[in-house]
């Protein structure tokens, strides 16, 4: 079974439409949720509300802010302030060790799209790998659009523990003819309440570093998740809430906001 999500043009409105969707099921979970944004560092002044009130209710609750969440795949601020590839090195000299004192790896989504250690070459930096060669490609006569691949699982890691591990497992970037970067990524398992629109930030900042680093165009955002849930830190009576403040947030503008906004659900 799979849950299509119709296409929403930004990150809050794909967020607010495949949580409802999710939010109306049976135990408030899905399998299989495809959800694409068409432009992932888009936002209006109603995608900017509905963020500002999904982030104080995770405040509220003690939970991770949105930024905060982001941050964990891609450093926006860090890049900013100091560009790469040093932005690399100050990553992994200040801010890793501080992730690292944690017994989970939650969080280290960006340590490992930037350090891996090899049997033959060390340590390599697949993320600033993949940056040079799409930059290569880009600028020669003949460009490969399908070679852009990023392996999260870490099988050493991750098989034998099932606690505290990761849920983002694999993105796979694409160029298109006209050097649109577009970018899949496949989860596990995902909290739509606490880490989705969270996860939308950071992924759609990843591609705006790639493609200010590559000479691309920022494309589309795709999100499959595998199992997705909608949590509920407190009482559903506070998320339904929030879901309906956020709903009347984008009344004017957003479509397929209605329980009826995906396309079909189909069975495999």
């Amino acid at each position: 079974m799979y849950l299509p999500i119709r296409s929403q043009p930004t990150r809050a409105k794909a967020w607010l439409v495949a949580a409802k969707i999710v939010e109306s099921l049976p135990d408030h979970e899905a399998h299989n949720v495809v959800i694409n944004i068409e432009d992932p560092l888009a936002h209006g002044a109603q995608d900017d509300t509905v963020e500002a009130l999904v982030d104080q209710y995770l405040r509220n609750r003690g939970r991770m802010p949105l930024r905060s969440v982001a941050n964990t795949i891609f450093p926006e601020s860090l890049y900013k302030r100091h560009g790469s590839p040093k932005f690399f090195k100050v990553y992994l000299d200040q801010i890793f060790p501080r992730l690292r004192r944690s017994s989970s790896d939650w969080g280290r989504y960006f340590d490992r799209l930037s350090r891996y250690e090899t049997a033959t070459k060390g340590t390599i930096n697949p993320l600033e790998d993949l940056v040079g060669k799409m930059r290569a490609q880009l600028e020669s006569d003949r460009t490969f659009k399908n070679i852009y691949e990023m392996n999260i699982y870490d099988p050493v890691k991750d098989a034998g523990r099932v606690m505290g591990r990761q849920c983002l497992s694999f993105l796979s970037f694409k160029l298109t003819q006209t050097n649109q970067l577009n970018l899949t990524a496949i989860y596990r398992n995902h909290y739509y309440t606490d880490r989705l629109l969270g996860n939308m930030i950071g992924l759609g900042n990843l591609m705006g570093f790639l493609a200010a680093e590559t000479g691309a165009n920022v494309g589309a955002l795709t999100i499959v998740s595998t199992h997705a849930q909608v949590d509920c830190p407190g009482p559903r009576s506070g998320l339904k809430a929030l879901l309906q403040s956020c709903t009347t947030a984008m009344s004017e503008t957003a479509e397929g906001l209605p329980l009826n906004g995906y396309e079909e659900t189909v069975s495999a």
